[in-house]
């Protein structure tokens, strides 16, 4: 379900024979030009799922408010402020300049050359020489063109040089409003069995939380640190030959890329080790941190995909087959019939549940909270289903009367109401029925004929006894006189 177009119709013959390429992050990147607010919106919501940041930090990152960085209030560093003010006094078209994207042409082409030199020894650690880096400067400033094979540069002039373009720009490239968030990324740590946190680093939510920081960087700023980080990648995989491992690769690189300018080793004194081993692992994980996490694109195509009104004219050029008219995402027609199936197991479930409360409230011993329950159910007839194997729930008794004459008539006639039930509930099989019962329901007519017959009888008797009851205690009394 990820792809979603699975063939393209291409009428150059000189392009068919190209592999087709599908980007994952397509519907990513059209929110992201398209409604950024929208977009900036649900990356951050899910950064702040993932680290804590406090109402001014949240603020600096949304760049609500300038960012207050280390030693931006001491005045130790004076002198090391004022020097590198002067050094970008003059600027150029590439160096000293905010990061554009004619800058960023003009310095891959230094990394493109390092990328076919990664044996050199102590490459970035090792200086270059001055001039040679002078008049390589001097020429990406003018937009000239440049033959680094010509073998007039050495790699180690080339690899200088990317670090003075990187320290000369105005702010590091992950800025400054990214700064805490580096540093709140640095301490998600694993929490043992308790919930107690330990010193072991959470990759998993490293990885994410960077995932998802570095999709709301400028676009100049992101596309040059992935440049950036694959070629210090592949430096270090090459360790054996250069020397240069990921952590010596991040001493070199945190103070241009990650540190806030014009500020001194002192300022950061505290969070120096954080900020060299939060580039230390994205040196590692650089193949991983450009992919925007799945839930991301997932709600990205949504958006755009989710209802025909979201979907665009050339969106249904794309997803038409031949001859269609209707056309519904494929998403949104799984999503539907999730949804049916899910709506059906949650109603059967719920009858399952009726049925089962319903059982276990007839098993009941007789009480008053059984028959409140059971007047309950009769309220509700429809939370039972039709058809459904739950026995019919028994007719309320009537209450026992505990007056006088109630006394009296269950000492003499014992229980009415079980022998009116009784006669009332039984109903004989036709091919049971006696010779008996056949004459007696010839002569009543039906079953309400005799027993209405039947109670009759027995009010008589019961007025019999009661007469005979009042004129014993009449004669006690008198005799007691």
């Amino acid at each position: 379900s990820d792809a979603i177009c699975n063939f393209v119709i291409c009428n150059d013959s000189s392009l068919r024979s190209q592999p087709i390429i599908f980007n994952p992050d397509f519907f990513v990147e059209k929110l992201r030009h398209e409604k950024p607010e929208v977009f900036t919106e649900l990356v951050v919501s899910n950064i702040t799922r993932l680290i804590d940041l406090p109402g001014a930090e949240l603020a600096q990152l949304m760049g609500e408010e300038d960012p207050k960085l280390p030693g931006a209030n001491s005045t130790a560093s004076g002198f090391f402020r004022s020097l590198m003010s002067l050094k970008r006094k003059e600027k150029g078209v590439v160096f000293g300049s905010p990061l554009t994207e004619e800058g960023i042409a003009q310095v891959s082409q230094l990394i493109e050359y390092l990328h076919k030199n990664l044996r050199a020894e102590g490459l970035f650690r090792i200086p270059g020489n001055s001039i040679r880096q002078q008049i390589l400067k001097d020429a990406l400033n003018s937009g000239t063109d440049i033959d680094l094979d010509s073998g007039e540069f050495h790699s180690n002039d080339v690899a200088t040089l990317l670090k003075v373009f990187l320290g000369e720009l105005p702010e590091p490239l992950l800025t400054h409003k990214h700064f805490h968030a580096h540093l709140k990324i640095a301490d998600l740590m694993l929490f043992d069995e308790k919930g107690n946190k330990t010193s072991t680093p959470d990759k998993e939510r490293q990885i994410e939380a960077l995932q998802l920081l570095f999709l709301i960087l400028p676009a100049p700023n992101r596309s040059l640190l992935k440049l950036l980080l694959d070629l210090l990648y592949q430096t270090a995989k090459k360790q054996d030959k250069n020397k240069m491992s990921a952590h010596n690769l991040a001493l070199m690189f945190a103070p241009h890329i990650l540190w806030p300018r014009n500020v001194s080793t002192n300022d950061l004194q505290e969070n120096i080790t954080k900020l060299n081993n939060g580039v230390t692992f994205m040196i590692k994980h650089s193949q991983k941190l450009f992919k925007a996490p799945a839930y991301i694109r997932e709600c990205a195509r949504l958006h755009y995909l989710g209802s025909r009104a979201h979907t665009s004219k050339d969106d249904l050029d794309l997803l038409a087959s031949p001859g269609s008219k209707e056309l519904q995402p494929l998403k949104s027609q799984k999503r539907s019939r999730l949804d049916s199936c899910h709506q059906e197991e949650t109603q059967q479930r719920t009858e399952e549940a009726l049925k089962e409360l319903f059982r276990h409230v007839h098993n009941m011993p007789d009480s008053a909270k059984k028959k409140k329950l059971i007047r309950q159910f009769n309220k509700h007839p429809m939370a039972l289903t039709p058809g459904s194997d739950i026995p019919a729930s028994p007719a309320p008794r009537r209450t026992r009367s505990r007056s006088f004459s109630g006394l009296i008539k269950r000492k003499v006639l014992g229980t009415p109401g079980v022998v009116e039930r009784k006669s009332r509930d039984a109903t004989p099989e036709p091919e049971r029925v006696s010779k008996e019962n056949i004459h007696l329901l010839q002569k009543c007519g039906s079953p309400a004929h005799m027993s209405q017959t039947k109670l009759k009888s027995l009010e008589g008797r019961k007025e019999e006894s009661c007469r005979r009851i009042r004129t014993h205690l009449l004669s006690k009394d008198s005799s007691s006189l």
